[in-house]
């Protein structure tokens, strides 16, 4: 049993898309919400409350246009996503000049317009710290000061806003 109170070979991850932890098994790359058998619940909550307050953590949100080349492109909203990468990278450039202008921000424009499933919690991705989210996202993001929003950024899943 580690420190962490959860069985060998088990070990806890966070959902960026619905922004709340689960349990992995490392071996058999089985994922679940509920912890496994095994586990000693009072350990596990002293371990994830103090993960929590772990300094390096910084919160962003984000708004995601997926393209054909994406990893997975389809979203909530659409189901085949056919458009090019340059097309969504012009779509993004439209959203970033209305976001500049003023005239909405990016959590309400990433309500209505992201294709990632954290567009319903206005695009925020809650706290995050190093190796959690893609290099690409998680090096702008990081770089950023709290309130500004990101240049484009290309990542496996498409490219983005983010805002810290």
């Amino acid at each position: 049993m580690s420190d962490s109170g959860l069985p060998p070979l088990w070990e806890v991850r966070h959902s960026n898309s619905k922004n709340l932890p689960y349990f992995f098994n490392t071996e058999t790359k089985e994922s679940r919400w509920e912890a496994p058998e095994g586990v000693d619940l009072d350990k596990l909550k002293a371990y994830m409350a103090e993960s929590a307050r772990k300094p390096g953590k910084i919160r962003a949100a984000h708004l995601l246009v997926k393209h054909r080349g994406s990893r997975r492109p389809s979203s909530w909203k659409e189901q085949n996503i056919t458009r090019s990468k340059e097309e969504a990278i012009h779509i993004l450039r439209d959203y970033e000049r209305r976001i500049q202008s003023g005239e909405v921000s990016l959590g309400d424009l990433a309500m209505t317009e992201s294709d990632c499933s954290s567009a319903k919690k206005n695009g925020d991705l809650g706290f995050f710290g190093k190796g959690e989210m893609q290099r690409e996202f998680e090096e702008v993001a990081f770089a950023l000061e709290p309130g500004q929003v990101s240049d484009v950024v290309d990542t496996a899943s498409g490219v983005h806003l983010i805002q810290r």
